[in-house]
Formats: structure tokens, C-alpha cells, sequence
């Protein structure tokens, strides 16, 4: 794969279960392993690691934030808490936790962070007080407080109703136009990919199929995504389970 995603862009990626789509936002934050290639984020490399120096591999992912399906949030903390956390990559051990409290300027800009999602009423409010599609919310506020300038979010609306589905994707559509974030989404649902992002990527078995405007790619093309990878899954269960002669 080969995917440069701009400033003020909203990439979804597409494509069946197990093809790729995750495994590839892993790989841009060091969670999961890249035998090969390059990541350069703002003209800094992230990866291979042994090009660069562990602080510049530390400010290179500091502007990297990832939501995830499961939102990770610490559910008996406060809004406000889980918001601030966000800013701990990026403080000097000095100004991060002192007794379990943020520093007041840290809570501030937090509280700018919730006003831009919606969220500023629930700051007080404990995390597992919230719906998913606000757990969801809380999560991209805590990416603003790392000052991220590129966002992944894995799957976010996947557990959604529609209507939270399209408020969570909607938040996205507006940072990346009205605020310059770069942001890449993993998405199950193609005409929600189809309405909102800027532009869609394909997958079929770890590999770039299609990429283009949601207006230039037809929905055949987005189907025969699922298509292939359903057709692969069937000949290795056939291949697993035939018998060879004697």
C-alpha cells in the first residue's frame, strides 16, 4: 500500500474482515509490526525506527492520534480526566500527574477541546455516565488535547446506532475540513464512507485495491472488495479441509 493522505482530508478505508484495514492504522503508531516500508507523518519518519532518533520517533507519533472500536477510556474517571490524559505524551513528567490532579492550564485547554465536540456540559460527568456515541466523542476531544495532526479512528461508529454514526462521522468530516487534520477512518458501512469522506481506500488481502472520490469509485467496485475476500476465505477452508490421496 501506498497512501499519502493530505491536511484537511478525510480518508476512509474499506474492505472485508481480516483484509488489512486495522492491522494498517496499527502499523502507523507502532502497534503492530511493519516487516517493510515507510511512514513519514509532516515530513518526519516515524518508521523504521533505526533512521531516526527516539525523540524524534517521540514527537513524529505525538502527532499521531488513534480512537479505537472500543473506546479506551478509564470509565470511573471524570470526562474532563479522560480529556486531559490526552495531553501526557507531550508534558514533562513535572507537569503531568502531581497527586492525581492536571495542572489548571492543562484542564483549560481540555475544556476548549470538549467545547469543540459537543461535549463541554459532561465534562464533570464520569465517563461511564455516557452513550457510545459520546464515549466515541470524549475519545476524539482527548485526541485534540494531544495536538494530533493526523487522526486515525479504527471502526468508531461500529457499535453506533445511525444516528450517532452520522454525529461521530460528521465530528471527523469537520476536523479534517474546517480545522486541517488528516484523518483516516476504518469503516464496516460503505455508503456511511460514501457520504462523508473525501475519498475512499479499498483492501483485499492486505493489499490496496481501489482509491479514488467517492463519485469516481462505482459500488460494484466497492462490493467486489468484500466479494474477493469472501472468495479467498472459501478456497483456503476448501483447501483446508480436502483430503489428498493416498
Amino acid at each position: 500500500m501506498d497512501l499519502d493522505v493530505a491536511a484537511g482530508e478525510l480518508v476512509a478505508i474499506l474492505g472485508a474482515n481480516g483484509c488489512g484495514k486495522s492491522t494498517t492504522l496499527r502499523s502507523v503508531i507502532g502497534l503492530a509490526p511493519v516487516a517493510a516500508g515507510e511512514v513519514w507523518v509532516d515530513g518526519e519518519q516515524v518508521l523504521p525506527h533505526h533512521r531516526t532518533s527516539a525523540a524524534e520517533q517521540h514527537e513524529a507519533r505525538r502527532r499521531v492520534a488513534m480512537i479505537f472500536q472500543q473506546v479506551n477510556l478509564v470509565r470511573r474517571r471524570s470526562v474532563l480526566d479522560n480529556v486531559c490524559a490526552g495531553a501526557l505524551g507531550r508534558l514533562p513528567l513535572s507537569r503531568s500527574l502531581v497527586g492525581s490532579l492536571f495542572p489548571h492550564d492543562l484542564r483549560a485547554e481540555a475544556m476548549l477541546c470538549l467545547d469543540r465536540v459537543g461535549l463541554a456540559d459532561r465534562a464533570l460527568d464520569r465517563v461511564g455516565q455516557l452513550s457510545g456515541g459520546q464515549q466515541q466523542r470524549v475519545a476524539v476531544a482527548r485526541a485534540l488535547c494531544q495536538r494530533a495532526s493526523v487522526l486515525l479512528a479504527d471502526e468508531p461508529t461500529s457499535a453506533l446506532d445511525p444516528a450517532a454514526s452520522t454525529q461521530v462521522m460528521e465530528l471527523l468530516a469537520t476536523l479534517a475540513h474546517d480545522e486541517g487534520l488528516a484523518v483516516v477512518a476504518v469503516l464496516h458501512d460503505p455508503e456511511l464512507a460514501r457520504e462523508h469522506a473525501d475519498r475512499l481506500v479499498g483492501m483485499v488481502a492486505g493489499r490496496e485495491r481501489l482509491n479514488g472520490a467517492p463519485d469516481a469509485v462505482t459500488r460494484d467496485a466497492v462490493e467486489h472488495l468484500y466479494a474477493a475476500e469472501t472468495a479467498s476465505a472459501a478456497v483456503a477452508r476448501t483447501t483446508v479441509g480436502t483430503r489428498i490421496p493416498a
